[in-house]
């Protein structure tokens, strides 16, 4: 690896301790200004923060890897997750950032469900709590050892040098700056990212003489290739149950709680259409762009004789051979950029939910707002150090858990937060119903043989589907048969229609 691509990863490290210097200097010295940012998040920046900690290294790696082993078959999850997020932004984000803000200005989902459904048991915020605090803990590793692999692999650093690497950084200016921070960096990491994948699929169609060209030479590795319909990697026509698990990625949005957290942090509803406008142009054309470097990433290394071991280097290696060793460290300081944008958000969300779901309601009732921030940075470094751990072992069956936690996620909070917003009447009972079914729907489709051989649900239909169906029915069947007995609820209901009808754009 050239010295010069050294100089621009440093250069990209100095910048994000910097961002959290800044955010720290300039944050509200509250618990509320740590774990929220004040609720002053502009548009831009909610709407770049929530793409970059959505997609992670899946979208510079994972897609291209797909488009470059099956084709244009694997479009159908870039469509659900784009009618997934623009219905977020259209559905869940103006709503959610009123009720959370009458709900006694809740600033973490636990809290909102809380107050939301008066549980004074409670119940539901503990419920929601340690799916958070379980799942992101993983979900956190699963980030640390991504970043490892890619030292390993791109700059023959030892593994656990790469994982100490990404996980210092990321713990510095999140520790430091807290959810400002994480916003912040966010922002810039995801503007990296735009101009990566923009950027490498140009230079590769300019490589291979045009579009046409390059078209050409993708029909004659496979026709299927550049079909929607069939995969090249095995030759068969894809069923229609494939295609809706496809397009069912989609509905994991509504229930990630390290992206509707932005939503609640906006600083207004009349800047949620600005954010959305600008969020899903962002989305659109860096989906594309990456699935465009997969598919066009195969063209050229075809022609020029070279074969990949691990098709989801193809990023990778396109920005090693394609490129001066000085944008190469700025295109790989963009993975690291998705990487590190995931990681930061999920330390802060399961930090978040420590320190108000947790220690500020069972171990200090009192606790200051100084004290709530201590704790919240104590949290942050405690889970980093779990996850650390966790990625030493580069367990197997952590990651195929994290590869689930979207469905996960979804299915458990998904349909609850829909109904939360949008129907008066359902009630506290169905709110703890709706979690569990959710989260314990998902874990049977994963988990549960349906033969000898051991095969489960989730070889057929994506879990995320059955999780969200049970989840949704668990929800209106409860609160048909077993509705909420208190008038607060119905007065709190009406209390956010009535703010979010005057705020809205």
């Amino acid at each position: 690896m050239e010295f010069s691509t050294y100089i621009s990863l440093f250069i990209y490290f100095v910048a994000m301790l910097g961002i959290g210097l800044y955010a720290y200097r300039e944050n509200e010295k509250s618990a509320s200004g740590y774990l929220l940012g004040g609720r002053k998040l502009s548009a831009p920046v909610t709407a770049l923060s929530a793409g970059a900690s959505d997609m992670s290294g899946w979208m510079l790696m994972g897609v291209p890897g797909a488009m470059y082993l099956t084709g244009m078959s694997s479009l159908w999850i870039v469509f659900g997750l784009i009618v997934g997020a623009w219905l977020n932004y259209l559905i869940v984000a103006p709503r959610l950032r009123a009720f959370t803000e009458v709900a006694n200005n809740s600033i973490t989902i636990p809290e909102y469900l809380e107050n939301r459904f008066f549980d004074d048991s409670k119940t539901l915020r503990i419920t929601a709590s340690l799916v958070i605090i379980v799942f992101f803990t993983i979900y956190t590793s699963s980030g640390v050892v991504a970043g490892g692999k890619l030292f390993e692999s791109s700059f023959g650093l030892n593994y656990q040098w790469g994982v100490f690497i990404t996980a210092g950084v990321v713990v510095s200016y999140t520790l430091i700056g807290g959810f400002m921070a994480v916003s912040l960096t966010d922002f810039v990491q995801g503007c990296i990212m735009f101009i990566a994948l923009v950027l490498v699929p140009t230079v590769v169609v300019f490589e291979l003489g045009g579009v046409n060209e390059t078209l050409h030479t993708l029909q004659s590795i496979s026709p299927n290739l550049l079909s929607l319909f069939a995969s090249a990697e095995t030759g068969e026509t894809i069923g229609i149950l494939s295609i809706i698990s496809l397009l069912s990625w989609g509905l994991g949005y509504f229930g990630q709680p390290h992206i509707i957290v932005r939503f609640m942090a906006i600083k207004s509803i009349r800047s949620v259409p600005t954010a959305r406008r600008i969020g899903m142009s962002w989305m659109i054309i860096s989906l594309f762009g990456a699935a465009l470097t997969g598919l066009f990433g195969l063209a050229y290394l075809s022609k020029q004789g070279i074969t990949l071991d691990d098709h989801e280097t193809v990023f990778i290696l396109l920005s090693t051979i394609l490129f001066h060793p000085l944008i190469a460290g700025f295109l790989l300081a963009a993975i690291l950029a998705a990487i590190m944008s995931t990681i930061s958000s999920q330390l802060l969300v399961t930090s978040s939910s420590l320190t108000q779901d947790f220690y500020s309601h069972f171990l200090n009732k009192t606790a200051s707002d100084e004290q709530q921030v201590l704790v919240g940075r104590l949290s942050v470094f405690l889970v980093a150090l779990v996850a650390i751990f966790l990625a030493f072992g580069e367990n197997q069956t952590i990651l195929s858990l994290v590869s689930n936690a979207w469905a996960g996620f979804g299915a458990a909070f998904g349909p609850l937060i829909l109904l939360s917003l949008l129907w008066k009447k359902i009630s506290k009972q169905a709110a703890i119903t709706g979690v569990i079914t959710g989260a314990v729907t998902v874990l049977l489709c994963i988990y549960l043989p349906l033969d000898d051989n051991g095969t489960t649900l989730s070889a057929y239909i994506y879990e995320i589907i059955p999780g969200f169906i049970c989840s949704t029915l668990a929800l209106v069947i409860v609160s048909i048969v077993k509705p909420h007995s208190t008038k607060d609820l119905v007065h709190l209901y009406d209390k956010y229609e009535i703010h979010l009808k005057n705020n809205h754009p």
